[in-house]
């Protein structure tokens, strides 16, 4: 036991100094299961001509298309180990006891499609689906018991005790038997070339990759690699793959022609070359999930897909970006980097790190590892060659690389950078920027000796040395320039008020650009112009950034401009006619935010420092990189009350051009919408930004961003267009993606809701019609009644006119009738003082003939007693009384007697005296009878009259008219 594990560990540490990895190293990805949302395990991989990924999962068959993940189980909710996309484009999968395709159905979504039943009776029930090789128009399906050749509509059984392998290349399609050993396929039989007495003990094929014509590596599990050619094995043998075979080869890969991808059970990805020799390896220890790696494929653009015991990764095996641990695994942050002697020095927060180098166009290839750089544990802040010599600056002082140790120079404070102050080499004057301002060195005979000489005033991070003056920045107190004068003594310069105008209060850098002192500011970039001692405005660095606020410049040996804004990088490149800007957006927000470094070495080595080590970027390669940049719809949803899905991912078969064939329409309820959509372009995830336009709807396109959805809500009835466009950081664009449909019109804008509308529209004219007529009716009858209520108001007037006249009249004849009265009152009391009068004479003439003896004078009194007491005078003076009483108070008499027939002439006389409301003296007078005979006379005329006793009687005569009929309202 003790000697297979000392073997065990003398073979491990073989294997360590064999497969020393690159210093640069490739980003991977990881996808847990949380992530994808399926199944752990991933048994294999394959992708279709439109760039989307499939993997056979232990939950169903999983599709990524960069962005979007979807799962698509079988009927019978097994695993799916095996996957392939066959020459009729559909999506062949095996499954526990299942075998079958999906295809895309009418909206687009994946649906299985089930050839178990093509399968001969006997055989049909079987186990895991290991394998699956497309040749030419036939699908090859393994099992254990029996590998199925479908034909198009047949299955043929090719039965066995234990298939243990099935794989193809290009030349040659072959098959292991635990009993008849390899197997070619020939004329539709299964014909042994190698038998198993030809294997080694336990030998199991893994994997089967192209060499050559007629040739081709095999893998096995436990013994290694073997070279087929012509019916013939050989062992392809090196000493690393001796090591590696004790990993478990479970799969393999060919990435490129001179490189393969192994994924072993142990030790995670191990990369070789044709010859065999270990080329980079990708375990749990450069950023896997794990080590147990099931499957692993090269996407059509040279990344690796690994699918793992649990989760897949993506190492983005082509990018021109590669990523450098030099302290892994505590991967501080990156401050400063050089190649110096060849080897690449890299100075971090826990010390500086070297590693060797050899000639290598891209270093991130070179094989190697870092190693600490004795005395300088610790913050290392700056890496700077002066004269031929490697200085450090560092938290604790200055110090001089040589060799694998750091020497002290000075440790009395920490340094930030070291500059000659000349540009004449080796410069006698050396500066440097400490954390109090700027301190100098005298260099003479290969060593440096502090001059005693410093100008302190503040921190000098920031520092360029231009015509032997001293430039200092400081981000938040300004600009200040240094100069040694003939003595030797230093000049503090500060550049404030006019000689400042323009520079910010808050983040001044100074760089040397294009032989100009620049300084990077909030405001803008700003330009030293000599001749004016001031700083102004740069038109040239405008012209370049706009309005873009840069904080850090460095100029590489092409020219090139590299800049940070914000927590960005970017490159103004002149390798064209015109400067162009490619930003590098795969660095975004991964830089040591203000302490940010670029170190350009050449066009295919630029060194930039991040939060976890450095990264190395193939500029070069970067910029020669351009795979097609392509958008799909992958997801089209109709919102409304409930979902309607109108496109799931596909309008052909997953091979073919993905194209748009019929325009759904939808109905009105559904006029929300919702679209997914993505770029296959897996490394390129983070550079790639999307824009939208809704034609129909839309007036412009939208901003670009990087959002993968959009939604439109509540989208009039109408037909729509979608475009979608994306873009990569370096400007290139891709097609217009268009997708088409149509929302259908509400039911009240529909043919029949307009014919309706019609209707009612002409009903409505109709009863608008009718309702004018009615309404000028009404205003003719309102006319009219009005016309008829002025006439009527007219005759009102004129009758009231004539009542006024005929009251005016009365009044008149009422007047006359009082004036008559009056006449008739006087006559009456003219009479009664002259029957008084008469009387008075009767009686003197009575008495008189009492007292006259003489006959003569008797006869002459008695004749005249006669004459005063005639009665016909009397009664001619009463008629002529009644006729114009009857004329003033409208035949009153007349009435009366009409009415009351036997009324005697005295009651008569008694009415009408009444009706002149005499006193009862002045009627006693006139009827020659006593005053209590009037009151009798007029108790008996009231009983004749027949009138109640709360009735006054001068009343009642007064209101008693011309027709016989008195006042019922006056005698009430």
């Amino acid at each position: 036991m003790k000697q297979t594990f000392a073997l065990l560990i003398a073979l491990q540490c073989s294997v360590c100094g064999l497969c020393q990895n690159t210093i640069g190293l490739p980003e991977i990805i990881n996808f847990s299961k949380h992530v994808y949302k399926a199944g752990t395990q991933n048994w294999d991989i394959c992708q279709d001509a439109n760039g989307l990924l499939y993997f056979a999962n232990n939950e169903g068959l999983l599709s990524f298309d960069g962005t979007y993940w979807k799962i698509y189980p079988l009927p019978n909710k097994t695993i799916v180990r095996s996957v392939a996309i066959g020459a009729d484009n559909n999506i062949y999968t095996g499954g526990q006891d299942e075998i079958g395709y999906f295809s895309p159905d009418s909206n687009g979504s994946l649906t299985y499609h089930s050839l178990k039943s093509l399968i001969p009776e006997k055989y049909r029930s079987f186990a895991d689906v290991w394998d699956i090789v497309c040749r030419d128009n036939q699908v090859f399906f393994r099992s254990n018991e029996q590998i199925l050749q479908f034909s198009g509509s047949t299955i043929t059984v090719h039965p066995a005790a234990n298939w243990l392998f099935m794989g193809a290349t290009k030349d040659m399609f072959i098959a292991q038997d635990y009993y008849r050993g390899i197997l070619k396929f020939d004329k539709d039989m299964w014909i042994p070339v190698a038998g198993k007495g030809a294997l080694p003990e336990g030998f199991l094929i893994t994997a089967v990759l192209p060499a050559g014509k007629d040739s081709a590596f095999i893998t096995s599990l436990k013994h290694g690699i073997y070279l087929y050619t012509k019916n013939s094995l050989t062992p392809f043998s090196s000493p690393a793959l001796k090591a590696i075979a004790a990993y478990h080869i479970y799969s393999a890969a060919v990435i490129d022609g001179n490189r393969f991808a192994l994924a072993t059970t142990t030790k995670g990805c191990i990369i070789i070359d044709k010859k065999g020799n270990p080329v980079q390896q990708f375990s749990r220890l450069e950023g896997l999930q794990n080590n147990n790696v099931l499957s692993i494929f090269p996407d059509k653009n040279k990344n690796l897909w690994l699918g793992l015991d649990s989760g897949i990764d993506f190492i983005a095996y082509n990018s021109a970006i590669k990523h450098i641990f030099p302290d892994m695994p505590n991967e501080g942050a990156g401050y400063s980097s050089i190649i110096y002697n060849n080897h690449l020095y890299i100075a971090t927060t826990n010390g500086l790190y070297q590693a060797p180098l050899y000639e290598n166009e891209d270093l991130s290839f070179v094989k190697g590892s870092f190693k600490l750089v004795e005395n300088t544990r610790g913050q290392v802040w700056n890496l700077s060659e002066v004269n031929g010599k490697l200085l450090i600056g560092h938290h604790e002082g200055f110090r001089e690389v040589k060799g694998d140790r750091a020497i002290t120079m000075d440790n009395t404070i920490g340094f930030w950078t070291f500059l000659p102050l000349t540009s004449v080499l080796p410069s006698p004057v050396m500066v440097a920027g400490t954390y109090n301002g700027i301190r100098f060195y005298n260099y003479q005979n290969g060593q440096f000796s502090k001059k005693h000489v410093d100008a302190n005033f503040e921190s000098a991070r920031f520092v360029t040395v231009s015509n032997n003056n001293v430039w200092v920045s400081h981000p938040y107190k300004g600009i200040y320039r240094v100069q040694l004068q003939s003595n030797g003594e230093p000049i503090v310069k500060a550049y404030t008020g006019k000689q400042g105008v323009g520079l910010s209060l808050n983040g001044n850098y100074i760089f040397k650009i294009k032989n100009r002192v620049v300084v990077a500011t909030e405001n803008g970039i700003y330009e030293y112009n000599e001749q004016s001692d001031q700083f102004e405005p740069s038109a040239y660095f405008r012209s370049l950034f706009g309005q873009t606020i840069v904080r850090y410049l460095k100029e590489d040996p092409a020219g090139n401009i590299w800049f940070v804004f914000g927590k960005n990088l970017g490159v103004v490149d002149y390798s064209t006619n015109k400067p162009n800007i490619i930003y590098i957006s795969e660095l975004n927000r991964k830089l040591v935010s203000g302490f940010e470094q670029v170190y350009p070495a050449d066009e295919s080595n630029i060194f930039v420092g991040s939060e976890k080590g450095y990264f190395h970027i193939n500029y070069a390669k970067y910029k020669r990189n351009h795979p097609l940049l392509q958008v799909q719809l992958r997801k089209a949803t109709a919102r409304g009350a409930t979902d309607s899905l109108l496109f799931n991912g596909y309008f052909n078969k997953v091979n073919e051009p993905q194209l748009q064939i019929a325009t759904p329409a939808v109905s009105y309820q559904w006029n929300s919408f919702h679209f997914e959509f993505s770029s296959p372009l897996y490394e390129q995830q983070s550079n790639i930004e999307y824009s939208c336009f809704l034609k129909g709807y839309d007036n412009k396109w939208s901003e670009w961003n990087n959002k993968t959805e959009r939604d439109y809500v509540y989208l009039p009835a109408g037909s729509y267009a979608l475009e979608i466009r994306g873009r990569n950081n370096m400007g290139s664009e891709s097609q217009v993606y268009k997708y088409s449909f149509m929302i259908l019109p509400p039911w009240y804008q529909t043919w029949w809701a307009y014919a309706i509308y019609a209707c009612i529209l002409l009903y409505g004219l109709y009863m608008i019609y009718r309702w004018q007529k009615q309404k000028f009716m009404r205003q003719r009858e309102r006319y009219e009644e009005r016309q008829k209520q002025l006439r009527d108001l007219h005759q009102l007037e004129m009758e009231k006119n004539e009542k006024e006249i005929v009251t005016l009249r009365n009044e008149k004849l009422e007047a006359e009738i009082n004036h008559k009265n009056k006449e008739m009152a006087s006559a009456t009391m003219h009479l009664v003082k002259k029957g008084e009068l008469i009387t008075r004479i009767k009686d003197e003439l009575q008495r008189l003939t009492k007292n006259t003896g003489e006959e003569k004078s008797l006869d002459a009194l008695k004749k005249m007693i006669r004459t005063l007491g005639e009665d016909d005078k009397v009664d001619e003076d009463w008629d002529h009384f009644t006729v114009h009483f009857d004329k003033a108070h409208n035949d009153f008499f007349v009435a009366l007697k009409e009415k009351h027939i036997n009324l005697t002439p005295n009651e008569l006389k008694l009415c009408a005296y009444l009706r002149m409301n005499l006193s009862t003296k002045e009627m006693a007078q006139l009827m020659n009878i006593s005053v209590r005979g009037v009151e009798i006379s007029r108790y008996r005329l009231r009983k004749k009259l027949q009138i109640p006793t709360e009735t006054n009687l001068f009343t009642y005569l007064l209101n008693f008219h011309g027709n016989g009929k008195e006042d019922n309202h006056e005698l009430n």
